[in-house]
C-alpha cells in the first residue's frame, strides 16, 4: 500500500509540474498583501460598486458580456455618465452576441454622454463562420487602476436581484484593491486594441506613489486571463493545477458543466487519493441543453464518491473552486469548453486563509440548501433522457 502511494504522489507531482510548464513562457506573476473584499449576493455587489464609481478621480474601464437596458442597466449607465460630469474618462467593452438583446439606442444613449464605448466582436463574415464562437465573456471594472471589481455578475435585474426569486441569478463577485489591480488593466486595454487597433490613452498614474501603490491586504493573487488567441488553455491548467495539488477537500460550484475528459480524470484522481470532492450545479438552467449535457457525466462522477447536489431554488451563476479551504479560483470563467478555448475569461487565484473561509461558509450554505443527486436516483432517468444525452454529446464543442 505504502508503495502504490508513493507512485501516486510521483505521479502528482509530475502532473503538477507537466501542468506549470504548459504556462511558459506566461508564467503567471503573483502579487502579494492585496485586499479582497466577498460580495455573496446581487445587493451588496451592485451597492459597492455603484459607490466606487462615484468615488472614481481619473478613469474608469468596464468590460462585460452582458449589460440590459433594465433597471440595473440604467442605474449602471448613469453611474458612468455621472462620472464623465465630474472629468472622469470612461471606457466600456460590452460583448456584442452577450447583449444583443439589447437595444442599440441604449448604447448610443451611452456614447452621447461621453463615454467610450466599443461592441467586441461584431458580426463580420470576413473570416467566415469563426467570428460567431468568439466572446467576450469577462466581467469587470476598474476604478483609477487601484480598485477592480471582478466575478460572475453582468449587469442586469436577474443579477442585483430585484426579480422574483425563482428568475434570479445566484451569483458571487469580489472586489480587489492592490498591486495585482494593474495585471487587469492591461488585460483591459489589450482587448481594446484588438477591436480598435489602438490602445486606450489613460490618464498619467500620477506620480511614482501610485505606480507602486503601498500594501493593502493579506491576499496573494494570480491573475489569470483566457483568451481564444492562445495555444493553451491557460484557465484549463489553472484549474487542473489546483485540482492536483488539492490535500483534503474540493469545493466546487459552476452554472455550465462541460468538462471535457482531462478535467474529469483530474477530479477523479482527486478522489482516488482521498480529496473530498463536491459539486454545485444547477437543477434549472438558463441554458437546459448544456444543463443536460452536464448530467451524462454524473455516473462516472457518482460511483467514485464525488459528491453532486443540485441548486433549485435560484439560477446558479457562481464560478467558484476552493482547495483546502484557503485557496479560490474565481471569477468569470466556467467548468466548460467554451471557457476553456474560445472566451475571453478573467479569474482571479486568491491565497488566503480569510477569504476561502468566507467562500467556504457561502458554498457550505449553499449546499445544505440543494438536493442531493444519488447514483440510483441518475440511473431511473428515462430512455429518452439518455438519448438526448448522447445526442447533444455529439454537439457539445459548440455549447
Amino acid at each position: 500500500m505504502a508503495t502504490e502511494n508513493h507512485f501516486s504522489q510521483k505521479n502528482r507531482l509530475l502532473r503538477i509540474m507537466r501542468l506549470l510548464r504548459q504556462f511558459r513562457p506566461n508564467l503567471p506573476v503573483a502579487y502579494r498583501s492585496n485586499r479582497v473584499l466577498l460580495f455573496p449576493g446581487g445587493h451588496s455587489f451592485f451597492r459597492s460598486l455603484h459607490t466606487a464609481l462615484r468615488s472614481a478621480e481619473r478613469f474608469i474601464l468596464a468590460e462585460y458580456y452582458m449589460i440590459h437596458a433594465d433597471r440595473t442597466g440604467a442605474a449602471f449607465a448613469a453611474e458612468l455618465a455621472e462620472a464623465v460630469r465630474r472629468g472622469v474618462s470612461v471606457w466600456l467593452i460590452y460583448d456584442y452576441v452577450g447583449s444583443i438583446e439589447t437595444p442599440t439606442s441604449f448604447f448610443e444613449g451611452m456614447s452621447r454622454q461621453g463615454i467610450k464605448l466599443i461592441p467586441f466582436n461584431v458580426p463580420s463574415f470576413k473570416h467566415g463562420m469563426r467570428w460567431f464562437d468568439l466572446r467576450d465573456h469577462r466581467k469587470m471594472a476598474i476604478i483609477d487602476g487601484n480598485l477592480a471589481y471582478l466575478g460572475g455578475f453582468n449587469i442586469g435585474d436577474e443579477y442585483s436581484g430585484i426579480v422574483e426569486s425563482s428568475q434570479r441569478f445566484r451569483d458571487v463577485g469580489f472586489s480587489i484593491s492592490g498591486s495585482a489591480v494593474s495585471e487587469l488593466v492591461v488585460y483591459f486595454s489589450e482587448t481594446w486594441q484588438i477591436e480598435t487597433g489602438e490602445l486606450p490613452q489613460l490618464p498619467p498614474t500620477g506620480g511614482d506613489a501610485n505606480a507602486h501603490p503601498r500594501p493593502s491586504g493579506q491576499a496573494d493573487i494570480v491573475i489569470v486571463s483566457g483568451s481564444p488567441h492562445h495555444l493553451r488553455s491557460y484557465i484549463r491548467n489553472t484549474f487542473l493545477l489546483n485540482i492536483a495539488s488539492a490535500e483534503k477537500e474540493i469545493l466546487i460550484a459552476t452554472p455550465y458543466f462541460v468538462p471535457g475528459p482531462r478535467m474529469i480524470r483530474s477530479l477523479l484522481r482527486a478522489a482516488r487519493r482521498g480529496v473530498k470532492v463536491r459539486l454545485l450545479l444547477p437543477a434549472r438552467s438558463d441554458a437546459p441543453l448544456v444543463r443536460l449535457l452536464g448530467c451524462s457525466y454524473y455516473g462516472t462522477l457518482l460511483r467514485q464518491g464525488i459528491e453532486i447536489r443540485e441548486l433549485g431554488r435560484e439560477i446558479l451563476h457562481a464560478k467558484v473552486m476552493l482547495i483546502d479551504g484557503e485557496r479560490t479560483v474565481i471569477g468569470s470563467a466556467n467548468l466548460d469548453q467554451r471557457s476553456f478555448h474560445r472566451n475571453h475569461e478573467l479569474n482571479g487565484v486568491i491565497d488566503d486563509v480569510t477569504f476561502g473561509r468566507q467562500i467556504k461558509k457561502l458554498l457550505l450554505k449553499d449546499f445544505a440548501n440543494s438536493r442531493r443527486v444519488t447514483v440510483e436516483g441518475h440511473e431511473r432517468r428515462g430512455l429518452m433522457v439518455r438519448f438526448l444525452e448522447k445526442v447533444i454529446n455529439l454537439f457539445g464543442w459548440f455549447l
